[in-house]
C-alpha cells in the first residue's frame, strides 16, 4: 500500500530543487536547461534519489549531476528550510538518459521499412504455410 505522505513528500522535494536549482552559479546549470525528471524518498526517510535530464544528451546530464552533487549542501539547506521532515534524507543525483533511449528507439522506429509490398508478400506466405 503507498503511503501518500511520501508520494507528497516526494513531490515537495521535486518542486523545491527544481525552484532552487537557477540560483546555482554553476555554468553547467546556468546555461544548459537541467530538469528534474523524477524523486524517490525511501519509507524511513534515509535516502533520496533525484533523477536529472539536461537538453543536450547524456553527457551534459552528466556534467550537470557533478555540478548538483556539488551543491548537495545548498539543496539540503534549502529543502530543510521550507518542509518539515523528521529527518534529512541523503540526496543522490542520478542522470536519467530515459530521453536519449526514448529517441534511440524512436529512430529505430522510424527507420523500419514502411513497405505495404512486403507485408502483403508475408501474409501471402503465413496464407500458403497454413494450407
Amino acid at each position: 500500500m503507498p503511503n501518500h505522505n511520501i508520494s507528497r513528500l516526494t513531490e515537495d522535494v521535486k518542486r523545491e530543487i527544481s525552484a532552487a536549482m537557477p540560483q546555482l552559479k554553476d555554468k553547467h546549470i546556468a546555461n544548459g536547461l537541467v530538469t528534474v525528471t523524477d524523486v524517490e524518498i525511501t519509507n524511513d526517510l534515509s535516502y533520496c534519489k533525484v533523477y536529472v535530464s539536461a537538453l543536450g544528451g547524456g553527457e551534459k546530464t552528466r556534467e550537470a549531476v557533478e555540478a548538483l552533487r556539488k551543491a548537495e549542501g545548498f539543496f539540503k539547506k534549502r529543502i530543510n528550510a521550507r518542509i518539515k521532515m523528521r529527518k534529512m534524507p541523503e540526496i543522490t543525483f542520478v542522470a536519467d538518459n530515459s530521453l536519449d533511449y526514448y529517441e534511440k528507439i524512436s529512430n529505430i522506429i522510424t527507420n523500419l521499412p514502411h513497405n505495404s509490398e512486403s507485408a502483403a508478400e508475408g501474409e501471402e506466405k503465413a496464407d500458403e504455410t497454413e494450407e
